[in-house]
């Protein structure tokens, strides 16, 4: 039974004549008088008693009006949902981030996208750089907002968000200058809280390589793999970190946040987008392509492969 037969059928209900229903739907009426007929030889019962004063539903009719009814219905929310998915304005995006996308890449990402695809669902998951790069590669998430550079399997785009500065989160008894600034030796003497090595490699290496081309030997005192872990281990008397600073985002009891005096050769602390490479656009493509670095780095889209 065509679709269009069943939207002829509740015309006629609704209009109660066939020569009513026909103008509504704009088609002759001859041609709906057979698509009734052919209808009711489908299902081998009578739909419509007819008479002078229109065509009143039989009995079987009115059984299955609101099976046809919702039948209709959810028939057109099928048809909008896969013309909004072809269009990338609906449909399920899941995305990996990063602990520094949570302050102001992710709530003007989220802004924009229920501005530009309102129907599109979206599934966050705070994930560190390992887990985002095995995602991907696996198709468990299908953006990762990441620490760049890293190195993720495959044929990915990937779009550079921010680059970020560096401060020294030292305890609050730590001894400052008069600048209310800290020095790498300060940072060297009291050890580094860092992210794992195996999490953040090149920006690990390139904390340590400054400090030791200043002059001092650079100890990892505590590692943790998670930003607030991070503040709790230095407001627990661990050691200094080295943070972005959007760090000032975040107000941590036993915290202190400053310059670092002679920290020109440290490391930036970059954001990037990573998605696959697709031959068809997708909802990262969508995703990616909206305003996220703000007033930050404006990245170009570049393929990498892992």
């Amino acid at each position: 039974m065509e679709t269009r037969h069943l939207r002829y059928f509740l015309a006629v209900v609704d209009h109660g004549s066939v020569s009513h229903a026909a103008d509504w739907l704009g088609i002759a009426q001859p041609a709906l008088s057979t698509a009734l007929s052919r209808m009711e030889k489908e299902l081998g019962v009578r739909l419509f008693e007819r008479s002078r004063r229109g065509a009143a539903p039989t009995p079987a009719a009115l059984a299955i009006l609101e099976d046809v009814r919702t039948s209709v219905t959810r028939i057109d929310a099928a048809a909008r949902r896969a013309q909004e998915i072809a269009r990338g304005s609906a449909g399920q995006l899941t995305v990996g981030l990063v602990s520094s996308a949570l302050f102001d890449t992710l709530p003007r990402a989220l802004r924009e996208l229920r501005r530009r695809a309102p129907g599109v669902r979206v599934v966050l998951r705070e994930m560190s750089n390992a887990e985002q790069a095995e995602a991907l590669q696996t198709g468990e998430i299908d953006i990762g907002l990441m620490h760049t550079p890293v190195a993720v399997g495959g044929r990915m785009r990937e779009r550079q968000l921010l680059r970020d500065r560096l401060l020294a989160a030292v305890p609050d008894e730590f001894e400052v200058g008069a600048d209310g600034m800290v020095s790498l030796a300060q940072i060297a003497q009291a050890g580094l809280v860092m992210y794992p090595q195996s999490q953040l490699p090149s920006f690990h290496a390139g904390i340590l390589d400054a400090i030791r081309k200043a002059g001092h030997e650079a100890v990892v005192s505590q590692e943790a793999n998670r930003t607030l872990t991070v503040l709790s281990c230095v407001a627990g008397g661990c050691g200094v970190a080295l943070l972005p600073s959007w760090i000032r985002a975040m107000d941590f009891r036993g915290v202190r946040l400053c310059e670092v005096r002679d920290g020109q050769a440290l490391p930036t602390f970059d954001l990037s987008a990573i998605w696959p490479a697709r031959s068809v656009p997708t909802l990262a493509d969508l995703f990616a392509s909206l305003d996220l670095a703000g007033a930050g780095v404006q990245g170009e889209h570049r393929l990498v492969a892992g």
